[in-house]
């Protein structure tokens, strides 16, 4: 029997990366991934087999390590961040069904919600919610409806996405729907670039702010609660202990 793990690496340049993540990786025969992902920890590994595809090819990747684990191979499917966040844990699963040969091990990581808001203090420190800003798998509607849905709720939101060459203007859109649906533009807001990485940027501003922000699909962006604030620096969402 072969063995898939599905591994979040974390965001960055392996500074989130697990001690478990490291380990389904030391074990793996064949490395299996997106370029960017594999470049990640390639050095790490270099008498490895490796297998990468590109962008847009996330089932093809997910059927090529099922196929070579059901051949009696160990492989790892390399994700950023954490592997069931917007990761190929899902796409796996789904398959797995024609692969019952496969023991199959999500194992999960540092994603870059976690990361970001680490970076920032903490803006998730109550309930939240995570919302992706693309709509290439997801329509613009059902994204409003969401991003609406969680003003309402008057919850914290991490969103990933904000914004690429395709799509520039998400954010300003996404921050419109916000302050329509009735948050403050004196909302404490925050976004992380390159977290984890070499030239990790950061800011905090208010939502009003934010919608002018040149963000990038390498920012991920923190929208607080009523109840977020600024201290010494740092975005904090209370939990609500009497202090």
């Amino acid at each position: 029997m072969g063995k898939l793990f599905v591994v979040g690496i974390g965001p960055g340049d392996r500074a989130c990366m697990t001690g478990r993540a490291r380990a389904a990786l030391d074990a793996a025969d064949v490395l299996c991934g997106y370029d960017t992902y594999i470049g990640l920890i390639r050095d790490l590994y270099p008498a490895k087999e490796i297998y990468t595809t590109p962008m847009r090819r996330e089932a093809d990747r997910c059927r090529a390590a099922l196929e070579m684990a059901a051949a009696g191979r160990t492989v790892a499917l390399v994700c950023g961040g954490d592997a069931g966040v917007y990761g190929m844990a899902a796409p796996v699963l789904e398959l797995a069904e024609a692969y019952p040969a496969v023991d199959i091990e999500v194992v999960p990581g540092v994603t870059a919600a976690l990361a970001g808001a680490a970076a920032l203090g903490a803006p998730l420190g109550h309930d939240f919610c995570i919302i992706s800003l693309s709509d290439l798998l997801t329509p613009w509607l059902v994204i409003e409806r969401r991003l609406r849905a969680a003003a309402a709720g008057d919850f914290a939101l991490c969103l990933y996405n904000p914004a690429s060459s395709r799509r520039p203007d998400h954010l300003r859109r996404a921050c419109d729907i916000l302050l329509d649906a009735g948050k403050s533009p004196d909302t404490a807001c925050g976004w992380v670039r390159n977290i984890g990485r070499t030239g990790e940027e950061r800011r905090i501003l208010p939502l009003g702010a934010l919608r002018e922000e040149a963000v990038d699909m390498f920012t991920t962006v923190f929208v607080g609660s009523s109840a977020t604030f600024v201290r010494d620096g740092r975005l904090v969402t209370p939990r609500g202990y009497a202090l």
